[in-house]
C-alpha cells in the first residue's frame, strides 16, 4: 500500500543516524557541518576600539558641545597609542584603532578642525562610549560562535577565522554508492544500438549526492537487468557505502530484479511505493545502520525523489539541523490534475511580477521521462493530496532547491 510523502519523510528520518566526526583545517571544512558547538577562546574584538576616524577624548571634556583640546598623538588599527589620554588632551585615531587608556568616547573627524597640535570639537555633547566598540562587543570569550549542525559557508569561515581557529570537528561526509540498472542504457561516448538510450540517472545522482555534500564512492552504471547481476552490483554497493542508491528495477515487471535483490541480501524493506507523482515506485531500506533506496528508472523521478527523501537522509546524517522551508507563490502555467490521495511536484523556475513570487513550470512536458524538465528547475511547487489540480493564479507551497543545496 503507498504511504504520503509525508509519511515516507519521517520514516527515513527515523532511520537515518549522524554520522561520526573528523577533525579538518578550516579551508577544508567550508560545506561542511560542524560537528560540536564552537565556543569563542577570546573576546571579540579583543580590545575597546574605534568606530570612525577621528579623535578619542574624554567625554566630560566637551562641555556645551564644544571644546579645544591638545592633540598628544595617533592611534592607528595595529600601531595602539603607547600613552594615555588626560583631561584637555585627544588622540587622533582611526577606525579598528585600539582607544587609548583613560579615553571613554571617540569624536567623529567630520566634527574637527585641527590646526597644529590643536583640536577643535563642535557639534553638540559627546557621552561616554560614542563610537567606541567595547571588547567583546560582537562575541564574548567562552560564549557559542557557532552552534552542531551548522553548515559551514563564507560567513562562518570568516567567523572562525577571526576566533583564530586552524581546525575543527566537521560530521564526516556520508559514502555514496548508485547503481544505475537497464539493459537498455548505454553509456554515454558509446554508440547508441537500436532500442538503446543513453544513461543518465548515474550521473544524475551523482552529481545530486555531492550537492548534498556526500562523496560518491561506487557508481555501477548499465547493470545488467539480470536477478544475479543485479544482486552483485548491490552486494558490493552496500558492503563499501552508507547510502547505496539504486536507479531504476524496482517496479514490478520481469526484469525488475532490484526488490528480489534487496530481500536476499537481508535488507529490511521500510516501506515500497509512495503516494506521489513522478515517483510512485520508490523503495526504502536498511541494513543495519546503512541506508538503502531504490529509485523510480525515470530520471525525471529520480530526481524528485532524491531531492524530496535521499536528500532528507543526507541533511540527516551530516548532522544539518535546520528544516526546509516552503514559501507560497503564485502559480504561472497551463492546469494540472493530480489524482485524489496523491502529491503532485512540478518542476518550476522561480521568478517575480506584480503579484509577487512566481512559480512556472520549466517545460511544458512535465511526464516522468522529460528530462527537460530538470533544465533549469531551481524549486518544486507541491499539489497536496487534498487538491485535485491547480490553475493559473493559484497560490502554491514551493521548495526552493538552491535553499536547500544550503541547508535550509
Amino acid at each position: 500500500m503507498s504511504i504520503s510523502l509525508q509519511d515516507a519523510v519521517a520514516r527515513v528520518e527515523e532511520v537515518a543516524r549522524r554520522l561520526s566526526s573528523e577533525v579538518v583545517g578550516c579551508d577544508a571544512s567550508v560545506g561542511r557541518v560542524i560537528a560540536a558547538d564552537v565556543s569563542s577562546p577570546l573576546d571579540v574584538p579583543p580590545f575597546a576600539n574605534s568606530a570612525m576616524d577621528g579623535y578619542a577624548v574624554l567625554a566630560a571634556d566637551v562641555v556645551d558641545g564644544s571644546a579645544v583640546l591638545t592633540v598628544i598623538g595617533e592611534a592607528r588599527a595595529g600601531a595602539p597609542f603607547d600613552g594615555a589620554v588626560v583631561p584637555g588632551a585627544a588622540v587622533a585615531v582611526s577606525t579598528g584603532a585600539v582607544l587609548p587608556r583613560g579615553a571613554d568616547a571617540v569624536v567623529r573627524v567630520e566634527r574637527t578642525e585641527q590646526t597644529g597640535a590643536r583640536v577643535e570639537i563642535r557639534g553638540g555633547h559627546v557621552v561616554p562610549g560614542a563610537d567606541v566598540r567595547p571588547a567583546g562587543d560582537d562575541l564574548a570569550r567562552g560564549h557559542v560562535a557557532m552552534s552542531s549542525g551548522t553548515r559551514i559557508g563564507a560567513g562562518e569561515r570568516a567567523m572562525l577565522a577571526a576566533l583564530g581557529v586552524v581546525e575543527l570537528a566537521v560530521v564526516r561526509r556520508a559514502r555514496v554508492a548508485i547503481v544505475a540498472t537497464g539493459d537498455e542504457t548505454v553509456q554515454p561516448g558509446r554508440p547508441l544500438r537500436p532500442g538503446a538510450i543513453y544513461e543518465s540517472n548515474s550521473v544524475m545522482i551523482g552529481a545530486l549526492a555531492r550537492e548534498a555534500g556526500a562523496d560518491t564512492i561506487v557508481e555501477c552504471a548499465s547493470v545488467p537487468d539480470t536477478r544475479a547481476e543485479t544482486r552483485s552490483a548491490i552486494a558490493g554497493a552496500i558492503d563499501q557505502a552508507d547510502v547505496t542508491i539504486v536507479c531504476g528495477g524496482v517496479s514490478m515487471g520481469a526484469h525488475d530484479h532490484v526488490r528480489p535483490a534487496l530481500a536476499e541480501l537481508g535488507v529490511r524493506q521500510v516501506f515500497w511505493q509512495l503516494a506521489l507523482r513522478p515517483g510512485h515506485p520508490t523503495w526504502f531500506g536498511h541494513a543495519g545502520d546503512r541506508l538503502v533506496f531504490g529509485l523510480p528508472g525515470n530520471p525525471v523521478s529520480a530526481y524528485v525523489t532524491f531531492q524530496l527523501l535521499v536528500r532528507t537522509a543526507l541533511d540527516r546524517m551530516h548532522g544539518r539541523t535546520r528544516t526546509r522551508l516552503a514559501v507560497p507563490a503564485v502559480y504561472r502555467g497551463p492546469d494540472v490534475h493530480s489524482p485524489a490521495g496523491t502529491t503532485t511536484v512540478i518542476r518550476c523556475r522561480l521568478g517575480n511580477d506584480p503579484a509577487g513570487l512566481i512559480a512556472s513550470p520549466t517545460a511544458a512536458n512535465q511526464r516522468s521521462h522529460a528530462v527537460t524538465s530538470l533544465v533549469g528547475v531551481d524549486a518544486f511547487a507541491l499539489i497536496p493530496e487534498s487538491r485535485s489540480r491547480i490553475v493559473d493564479g493559484d497560490l502554491v507551497d514551493v521548495h526552493p532547491l538552491q535553499w536547500a543545496s544550503a541547508g535550509v
